[in-house]
């Protein structure tokens, strides 16, 4: 019987080989590599995979599909369950995650990755075209906005390809994209408090249109942006991933 797909699940399985053909040749899988795929859905990308690899894990959040995946392919190490909750650290080794990432949750599932990018070598995912967009987009774009801070201080972006809807069943009402994100190792510029640097972010991005002075002023006084040598009547996405860093880096040796 054909899998119905669920909408709570955002199902938009893969059926264009051509597609998988040019995931895979992104992805340039070695036989030893751990690879984890998210949202396998009905195999298209876990089939060739398997053929490449000996250790391949996947996480499918329906039940069902879980069960014929493992069925079909004994080899399979299945999690059934939600991606926004698993460990990805339990393997102990760098790994390779990739999948079609269900879009009603890429943003949170990729701050879940972000936490977890010691353990992870690289990331090659497809997500909806406005997402990429926004991640791999530099100051003074109209793109550039907090998820761009926040997941280009973790991670090298890089822009991989186009997809239509047409590759997809059911179809999305939207375009999707292939990106890949390779953890900094070490950090070009390391936050001294990262849990204070996504503050600053946080707070600079709340209200687009302000200026830092104006966002900012629970953190920066005046005389702090002239030490910085940061325009205080600068908005947010002029400022790049290093003078956000700069910021909150002043503001935590200041207090402590």
């Amino acid at each position: 019987m054909k899998h119905q797909p669920r909408k709570r699940f955002g199902q938009n399985f893969l059926i264009d080989e051509s597609v998988v053909a040019a995931i895979i040749a992104a992805l340039r899988p070695g036989r030893g590599d751990l690879v984890v795929e998210i949202g396998p859905g009905l195999g298209a990308l876990t089939r060739p995979l398997l053929a490449l690899v000996d250790d391949l894990h996947v996480i499918e959040i329906d039940r069902d599909l879980a069960a014929d995946l493992q069925r079909k392919h004994p080899r399979l190490t299945v999690h059934a369950g939600d991606a926004l909750g698993f460990d990805f650290a339990q393997f102990g080794r760098e790994i390779r995650v990739v999948g079609n990432l269900p879009y009603n949750i890429s943003t949170p599932l990729l701050f879940h990755l972000e936490s977890c990018a010691a353990c992870i070598r690289d990331i090659h995912v497809m997500l909806q075209q406005e997402v990429v967009d926004r991640i791999v987009a530099s100051p003074a774009d109209s793109d550039y906005s907090r998820l761009s801070v926040m997941l280009q201080y973790r991670f090298a972006v890089e822009k991989l390809f186009n997809v239509g809807p047409e590759v997809f069943d059911p179809r999305p009402r939207v375009e999707s994209a292939m990106i890949r994100l390779t953890p900094r190792r070490p950090l070009p510029w390391p936050a001294r408090d990262e849990t204070l640097f996504a503050r600053v972010v946080a707070a600079a991005f709340a209200q687009r249109r302000k200026t830092l002075r104006n966002s900012l002023n629970a953190y920066l006084a005046a005389p702090d942006f002239t030490t910085l040598n940061i325009n205080p009547r600068s908005r947010a996405q002029e400022l790049s991933v290093a003078q956000f860093v700069a910021m909150a880096n002043h503001v935590s040796a200041r207090n402590a």
